[in-house]
């Protein structure tokens, strides 16, 4: 028993397995964070980035300089569908992957916002941060694509498929959260400091770091109940900021699996669609 609500480790590797199609491409050819909890969701974690050396030989893995280690660590790389269950069985209920592949590690293929509500705030809040966020880009010709995180919160990804490095999408990220806490600063801060947060949404530009890994879409999150990190269509962004319902974004392995069934998989333009970033000015000015 894995969840506190019932769900079984069988239950675990099933639903990874039927989300398989969806989920695997946004894994492939990058290095794999796992993050563990053998004795169950509330039970304590620990995280693992050296990819453990019982894993079977048809399990592939990167190797990522680490200066901590002074030397290579070998990560996971979740390649296929063998690979997948393998994970879950080290009931390894969340995926943590690199914004990068491993071939280019200095590259990320997507600029990542990570909003983050500061009680009482909810993920309403960051479904309007989200929202200015879309249209701050969009007036700009550039798309990005929202999910929840399967937690408190609301992620946005830009895909950017292109030659940009890090030293080039951090600062920009920052750059973004901090030209919306100046517009509107009782609602948005782009600090750290918790004490900071509270009643406003953290927009966490951080993750916008070569060392850093993000939890992936369709990932399942350590919580009472097996919520997942589930990407959302913009009209159910839209209504969730009027409607004030956190609810209603809550979604759970097996609702999870139905909407693959009804909408595909609405976060694969993420992994193919070419973006260039635009200018600050350019932002600033729209």
């Amino acid at each position: 028993m894995l969840y506190p609500s019932g769900f079984t480790k069988g239950e675990v590797i099933d639903y990874y397995v039927r989300v398989a199609p969806a989920l695997l491409p946004h894994l492939r050819g990058r290095p794999l964070t796992l993050k563990r909890y053998p004795n169950g969701a509330d039970k304590g974690h620990f995280y693992e980035k050296r990819c453990p050396e019982h894993r079977p030989d048809w399990v592939d893995t990167a190797p990522v300089w680490s200066s901590r280690e002074d030397g290579e660590i070998r990560f996971c790389v979740c390649n296929d569908l063998p690979t997948l269950v393998w994970v879950a069985q080290l009931a390894s209920l969340e995926l943590h992957p690199s914004l990068s592949l491993a071939e280019r590690l200095e590259a990320p293929t997507s600029l990542a916002f990570d909003l983050d509500p500061g009680e009482p705030a909810t993920i309403v809040e960051c479904a309007r941060v989200g929202l200015r966020l879309r249209e701050m880009f969009g007036d700009l010709g550039v798309e990005c694509f929202p999910k929840t995180s399967g937690s408190k919160g609301l992620q946005l990804y830009v895909p950017l498929n292109t030659d940009v490095t890090y030293e080039a999408t951090k600062p920009y990220a920052r750059a973004v959260a901090q030209l919306l806490e100046r517009e509107t600063p009782d609602e948005v801060t782009s600090k750290m400091t918790k004490k900071l947060r509270k009643g406003k949404v953290f927009v966490d530009w951080s993750q916008n770091t070569e060392t850093k890994t993000t939890v992936a879409v369709y990932s399942l999150r350590a919580k009472d109940r097996p919520t997942v990190s589930t990407p959302l269509e913009w009209d159910e962004v839209q209504r969730l900021a009027g409607d004030e319902n956190p609810e209603a974004v809550v979604f759970e392995a097996g609702d999870v699996i139905e909407r693959v069934a009804e909408h595909g998989d609405l976060f694969a333009p993420v992994l193919e669609l070419e973006q260039e970033l635009p200018g600050l000015e350019a932002l600033r000015a729209s």
